[in-house]
């Protein structure tokens, strides 16, 4: 049933909220009440001054009875009767409901937004807990001193006879000891309080590069055009940057920015993506550009330049993910590995040879993407070494479900793909949350 054919189904669940009868919103509006009850099953059409009428009488907008539920509403309960999996849902009707029960649509649209948010939620806090290195180092601290705290404590029960001397050396390990477990304790009660914080408890130099180009959306425009001591001055403000080793990345990083906004310069990107639409192929031989340039200028300025952001990630040739530019819809763990069939992988296998693929990424979601990578080799080629190389995907939504993509995942841990050959370890989602 089309949307404004319900507009009489509005009416009548807004004439019962006002606690009016039929016949006295008829009489309201000058109809009769049969024509009224004709209204309302949806028998007859109704516009202009009638509708204006009635709206007056029940005392909303007008466009609130010939609109109904906002069109996202609708799509979210599309959306969370396609996640349920069953086929049990009256699909037909989703429009009816909606402009019928628009509170009760509302509270199940949120409520399905909210079951994603937690999902993600907890698909974030796996990887943390999981892999995070600095957990593994303070449970394997705290664990060494409650082993010394208990084999101190042992030999104190178990010794009946101890020279004093070695008795209070004793009681002083265990004091000491314990004082650290405390601390140590209170410092990890405290990382984990944070871990929800994105910019909070950063651990790894990587990790504060990522939140500084975050804080800056990416764009360092202003250096664009700035000597090396310049950008050295620049990045010992930036207060995400704790460490020598977070500054010399980020260093590196922007070096890399620089020198693509001097290929790539804003003005003439802007006239490239006029029409909203941006072929990177094209791109690099417009500007006669590396396709890795290219990827990383168009991430770069997506946000201002293209109707939507693109995303982009970057890995060496271990597959260790070094810079990462999110973007919704496609999840880029933190601290486990990536999915094996990124196409970011599958360029490293061959150096300089562009691919493009279509994704569908797993999940609630199952948004589609297409995905630009390729593999250049690092520094200067010298002869007889083996170059070491760097891969690059650029991340493009894709409106729609428009054919079928490869399926995708973000890390193993909460990938809810079935019969996966790349899967390496059990998901925590194969059942569903």
């Amino acid at each position: 049933m089309v949307r404004d054919t319900l507009t009489g189904s509005r009416i009548r669940e807004r004439r019962v909220m006002a606690g009016l009868r039929q016949a006295e919103l008829a009489r309201e509006v000058g109809i009769s009440a049969s024509y009224l009850n004709l209204i309302e099953h949806n028998r007859r059409r109704i516009g202009g001054k009638l509708l204006v009428d009635i709206a007056q009488v029940l005392g909303v907008e007008a466009s609130l009875l010939s609109e109904g539920a906002e069109a996202a509403v609708i799509a979210t309960l599309r959306e969370a009767a396609a996640d349920s999996g069953s086929e049990a849902q009256e699909l037909d009707r989703i429009d009816e409901f909606a402009g019928r029960f628009p509170g009760w649509a509302a509270l199940i649209a949120e409520q399905h937004r909210k079951l994603g948010s937690l999902e993600r939620t907890a698909a974030t806090l796996t990887d943390r807990l999981t892999h995070d290195p600095h957990l593994a180092t303070s449970m394997h601290e705290m664990l060494t001193m409650v082993t010394a705290i208990r084999s101190t404590a042992g030999i104190l029960a178990e010794t009946k006879e101890i020279e004093p001397e070695w008795r209070n050396r004793f009681h002083r390990n265990l004091n000491e000891d314990s004082r650290r477990l405390a601390e140590s304790s209170q410092r990890l009660v405290a990382y984990l309080d944070g871990a929800g914080d994105a910019g909070a408890n950063l651990t790894l130099p990587l990790e504060e590069v990522e939140a500084m180009m975050t804080a800056h959306k990416f764009r360092f425009d202003a250096l664009e055009g700035a000597g090396d001591e310049d950008l050295r001055a620049f990045l010992r403000e930036q207060k995400e940057l704790t460490s020598r080793a977070a500054r010399d990345l980020a260093e590196t990083a922007l070096r890399q920015l620089r020198a693509d906004a001097r290929i790539l310069p804003l003005d003439e990107m802007r006239a490239t993506a006029a029409d909203g639409q941006v072929d990177p192929i094209a791109v690099a031989r417009a500007f006669r550009a590396g396709l890795p340039a290219v990827l990383r200028r168009l991430a770069v300025l997506s946000d201002e330049i293209l109707p939507q952001p693109l995303g982009l990630v970057m890995c060496d040739a271990s597959g260790t993910l070094m810079l990462r530019k999110p973007i919704e819809g496609f999840p880029l763990p933190r601290f486990s590995a990536a999915c094996p069939k990124w196409p970011l992988f599958q360029a490293l296998s061959r150096p300089l040879r562009p691919l493009r693929q279509r994704v569908t990424v797993t999940g609630r979601d199952a948004r589609q993407f297409d995905c630009y990578a390729v593999t250049e080799p690092v520094g200067t080629l010298e002869m007889n070494v083996d170059p070491l190389y760097h891969s690059y995907m650029l991340i493009v939504p894709v409106d729609g479900s428009q054919g079928e993509g490869r399926e995708v995942g973000s890390t193993c841990r909460v990938c809810p793909s079935q019969n996966c050959e790349g899967r390496r370890e059990p998901s925590l989602l194969t059942t569903g949350i």
